[in-house]
């Protein structure tokens, strides 16, 4: 009966095929020739069909064993993964860990705390979800997210706990063909205000009343930043940009930096935010000091005083 099975069993048919023969299989074990062959015999019993033809001076895998020790070298690969994560659940790692990131964030330090990750948890599960503006918190509140990376709550509601973790300065910034690269500097408000603005706006309702940072009477709305950073290099207008995603830009000429006569110091801060009474587990830990040590190490990237 195929109830019968056992992984002892299927360890010992793939030690039979790796080494050869019974009796090296069972020198590998460390158990008798008879026992090794008894587990095969009952293996071949309780499977129904013949995996080794014994008529030579050594066994050899028949057609059947051949197409079966594919599945028997997958049955314990799982289970040796299954023992391993259930060791890590044990030493207190999450069972998978499951964040949301606002696209502001930059991709380096995530892109290295991540690969830090694998290496230090390489059993953990991961899901990451880009989120701009409330879809971070969106996630949190849905119960999918774990964590966010994300500027603190729209809202500032009481339940969600926030901790700094990094602050990224902000550019206004337009094509150098557009007509406002173009205007005496110090720029004035009223000046900005006639021309398009594009913005960011995202699905939920946690942001259906903000309007923080337009000043624009005439608004173009982008559900991602990427779209958006397209459609301001092609001229559509003037934005708001994290600095590390233009300062690229800014040098190679395809856009300039305003300065505005009411310029204020603008920044992105983000916070790891949680709901209050969901701790972060140990894996989750682990990835926002290595995010806060890498952000550390190269402050001149994300701030304007590091600009060329």
């Amino acid at each position: 009966m195929i109830d019968a099975l056992t992984l002892d069993q299927m360890r010992i048919f793939v030690a039979a095929v790796d080494e050869g023969s019974f009796s090296a299989a069972a020198r590998r074990l460390g158990r008798v020739q008879s026992a090794v062959s008894q587990s095969v015999a009952a293996l071949e019993q309780n499977l129904g069909v013949a995996l080794f033809d014994r008529s030579g001076k050594t066994p050899r895998l028949t057609a059947g064993g051949e197409a079966l020790i594919k599945d028997a070298r997958r049955l314990l690969e799982r289970a040796d993964e299954m023992k391993a994560r259930a060791a890590s659940i044990a030493s207190g790692v999450e069972p998978e860990l499951s964040l949301a990131v606002d696209p502001i964030f930059p991709h380096e330090p995530l892109i290295a705390g991540l690969k830090g990750l694998a290496h230090a948890f390489p059993k953990l599960p991961v899901t990451i979800f880009t989120e701009n503006l409330g879809g971070s918190e969106q996630r949190l509140r849905d119960g999918v997210a774990q964590f966010a990376i994300a500027p603190t709550g729209l809202n500032g509601a009481g339940d969600l706990v926030a901790e700094f973790l990094a602050a990224f300065d902000v550019v206004r910034v337009v094509a150098v063909d557009h007509p406002l690269a173009r205007e005496p500097e110090p720029i004035p408000r009223a000046t900005l205000e006639p021309y398009v603005q594009l913005v960011l706006t995202d699905r939920t309702p946690l942001t259906q009343n903000f309007s923080g940072g337009i000043v624009g009477h005439h608004v173009w709305r982008f559900a991602d930043l990427s779209t958006r950073l397209e459609f301001l290099l092609a001229g559509f207008g003037w934005c708001n940009m994290p600095l590390h995603m233009v300062r690229e830009h800014i040098a190679a000429g395809r856009l300039k930096a305003l300065t505005l006569a009411e310029q204020d110091p603008f920044q992105f801060r983000v916070h790891v935010m949680r709901m209050r009474g969901c701790e972060i587990g140990r894996a989750g830990r682990w990835l926002i000091r290595d995010l806060q040590r890498l952000i550390a190490a190269c402050p001149a990237a994300y701030r304007a005083s590091g600009a060329a």
